[in-house]
């Protein structure tokens, strides 16, 4: 895509508040990128040149119901940076709230990309030497066959569009690598995914793994329901931080150890930046018309900066047209029900 590029970002709900949100997005801006930006200005204060604030101080961040909060609140930032989006004011969204009403505000305005049954949160994990991609990691607690299928050829297309491998390894996440085990959804699932893939030279389907091999490189993608994958995500990140600080505590345990660790202290900079979760700027939302990133909501201006630059080059290198050709062309879309074109539900 030629130009400059347009992300439309909710500033309410981050854990640092609205005004970190739009530090991040003037760091953005001066690499290049227009930002809308919408949240309560008098919060965000002066923004640079390519920084637009738009004045949207109601947040539905917290809701509980976040998909009747997305239709009934008209007025949130959330829902106005959606439909700033839908109405190609802007190419792309970021969010750094809640995931639910990102999701329910996407879906009721971008909507959903044609024949694609439902959007899933796309995590790439920062594990050094071997990074791999988690989906679902959230959309969607409960899923059917047809919906891990999608997932496994939309993670396989973003895999070698934003991640560059030419050849995903893809698997589905089970309780034995054997073809025989998994709940009767991933038993289907694996049957549908083998017949899809046979013969295919894009991507290459491994079967099962087990929650061992997700941080070992075995898989590039890993397919999973939303709510294991959540589960998944956050116990992963919940390791890697304790193991840092563990380290972290053993090397100023004595002066020997502080010596010691003084002589690895550029070794264990670059682990951190590798493990770091605002090094990969959040988790991308696939199937839907337009792209939308949502971000950890405890991330500084660094992370909020990252999401809005990946944002920009996944409109750039065009992810989503090139992710639902892959779907097509693995015949994983489903046909639109009659008297329906746009194919499009709520969540």
């Amino acid at each position: 895509m030629e130009g400059r590029i347009t992300v439309a970002v909710d500033a309410n709900g981050a854990d640092l508040g609205p005004a970190e949100v739009a530090a991040g997005a003037a760091i953005a801006a001066r690499r290049g990128t227009r930002v809308l930006l919408f949240g309560p200005a008098e919060e965000i204060g002066a923004v640079p040149d390519g920084v637009e604030v738009v004045d949207a101080p109601v947040s539905i961040a917290k809701s509980a119901d976040a998909a009747m909060a997305a239709r009934r609140t008209p007025e949130a930032s959330i829902v106005q940076a959606a439909r700033a989006v839908a109405s190609g004011d802007a190419d792309a969204l970021v969010s750094g709230g809640s995931t639910g009403t990102a999701l329910a505000a996407g879906l009721f305005n971008i909507r959903r990309a044609t024949g694609v049954h439902r959007p899933a949160l796309a995590m790439p994990m920062p594990i050094p030497g071997a990074p791999s991609l988690l989906l679902d990691v959230g959309a969607n607690a409960e899923v059917r066959a047809e919906n891990l299928v999608q997932f496994a050829f939309m993670g396989a297309a973003f895999s070698r569009v934003v991640l560059g491998i030419e050849c995903p390894r893809v698997a589905l996440l089970s309780n034995g690598t054997e073809r025989s085990k998994g709940t009767p959804l991933i038993l289907e699932a694996h049957e549908d995914l083998i017949a899809r893939t046979a013969g295919a030279t894009d991507l290459e389907f491994i079967g099962n793994i087990e929650g061992t091999d997700v941080t070992s490189g075995t898989a590039d993608v890993v397919v999973m329901d939303g709510f294991t994958g959540n589960v998944t995500l956050k116990v992963i990140e919940g390791s890697f931080a304790n193991a840092l600080q563990a380290i972290r505590e053993v090397a100023e345990s004595s002066p020997r150890s502080r010596a010691g660790g003084w002589l690895l202290r550029p070794g264990l900079r670059g682990l951190r930046e590798q493990l770091d979760p605002e090094t990969f700027g959040g988790a991308y939302m696939l199937g839907l018309r337009r792209l939308g990133v949502v971000t950890h909501g405890r991330f500084t201006r660094r992370g909020f900066a990252r999401a809005i630059e990946v944002a920009e080059r996944g409109v750039r290198e065009d992810v989503i047209a090139r992710t639902h050709a892959a779907l097509e062309a693995a015949g994983a879309l489903r046909s639109p029900p009659s008297g329906d074109a746009s194919s499009v539900a709520g969540p």
